[in-house]
């Protein structure tokens, strides 16, 4: 568990009352630093905006709160990811105002990977079931994180078959990560953890209200390189998360359905409105796949401890022809469906440097990726 030092003030700013994304923001740019105001007296604080039934909490967070955030932080793999976390989500960090910090649960480095969001209808037709399955299969083998919100319907079935398709998934719930919403979804959300991770901007034993859903929506949309939007009504939720990603300069992709359906109503309107229409996977991939690459590049910097900064986003696959490292991980990787803890003791790599690279070498056809967390080669060659 990280150092209660460290970690108190930053859950002293989330369990504050009426402190949102905004006021956290303000009080950050008045004080130069996230956790500028810790050493602040009363004056300087109200002169920052603070009431001071806010400034109490800052001083002296509740005890029963900050105990259920320890406890809960104690277990493994559960994390609190901060603003100054290295393990941040690198596209959220731009939005306007984001989250002081985020509750994790599972595997920290997927936030880093390039992620798609896939939301939907709770109520979907077989049809629309279908089509996130599909979709999001097909995007979880082509390197991205499929990244939802944990209900029924459309985020279910977009969960699982990233799942069954060895991707890495992410839920962003509406709750403290101590329950899950719906509890039906008790065993995906486990299943989850494990091959992805559980995300949460809101402590544990905070339960679900309607006015968590629009906050849970912008993080859903501001971790994600855009959002697919699969049945929705006219009054879906799913809206609220393709307005959000448009305003966060996201792209925004929703595929079309019948005239007779009332849930193509919202995916209609998304088209009219400047969304853009798609069919298939491949006309997502073709649109975010630079930009994919990108934050590719950016992971693997961070985790090899290697400056890439002077590449050009479709240049090359760094050091695949020359890199000894690339070399040797592409010789370990066989032309068969190869597990990653295979390719691992084969390359003598560590687990965080192939994971890094077997992203970029996914993103420039060297490798492709398989259910189950597998790679094979393709018979595309470094130069």
């Amino acid at each position: 568990m990280e150092a209660q030092s460290a970690v108190a003030p930053w859950l002293a700013l989330i369990l504050a009352p009426g402190l949102g994304t905004r006021r956290f923001a303000q009080l950050k740019e008045h004080f130069g630093s996230a956790l500028g105001w810790v050493d602040q007296p009363d004056s300087a604080l109200r002169t920052a905006g603070l009431s001071a039934a806010q400034i109490r909490a800052l001083h002296q967070p509740d005890p029963e709160a900050m105990q259920r955030c320890w406890d809960w932080l104690q277990r493994p793999d559960h994390h609190l990811v901060t603003l100054d976390d290295d393990y941040y989500p690198p596209l959220l960090r731009e939005i306007a105002d984001p989250p002081p910090a985020l509750f994790v649960a599972g595997q920290r480095d997927c936030l880093l990977r390039p992620q798609l969001a896939i939301v939907g209808s709770r109520n979907a037709s077989p049809g629309g079931l279908d089509h996130a399955r599909s979709f999001a299969a097909t995007l979880a083998r082509s390197g991205l994180v499929i990244t939802s919100g944990l209900a029924a319907g459309i985020d279910g079935a977009a969960h699982q078959a990233c799942l069954h398709a060895g991707g890495y998934t992410v839920a962003v719930a509406g709750t403290g990560l101590d329950r899950v919403y719906p509890a039906r979804h008790r065993d995906l959300a486990r299943a989850i953890v494990v091959q992805g991770a559980l995300v949460s901007t809101f402590a544990p034993g905070i339960e679900p209200r309607p006015g968590h859903f629009p906050a849970r929506n912008r993080v859903i949309s501001g971790m994600s390189l855009g959002t697919l939007v699969i049945e929705a009504g006219q009054r879906s939720g799913s809206l609220i998360t393709a307005r959000l990603a448009s305003e966060q300069g996201r792209e925004v992709f929703a595929v079309p359905g019948s005239v007779h359906n009332p849930l193509a109503r919202g995916c209609h309107r998304l088209i009219r409105e400047g969304g853009k229409l798609v069919e298939t996977a491949e006309d997502v991939l073709e649109d975010l796949q630079p930009l994919a690459r990108q934050l590719g590049l950016a992971l693997a910097a961070r985790l090899e401890q290697e400056s890439v900064s002077d590449l050009e986003p479709d240049a090359a696959t760094p050091h695949v022809a020359q890199d000894e490292e690339y070399r040797r991980l592409l010789a370990a990787v066989g032309y068969d469906p190869t597990p990653v803890d295979d390719i691992i003791n084969r390359s003598q790599l560590t687990a965080g440097a192939v994971s890094s690279m077997l992203l970029l070498l996914e993103l420039d056809g060297f490798v492709s990726a398989h259910a189950g967390g597998r790679y094979s080669r393709t018979h595309k060659e470094p130069e």
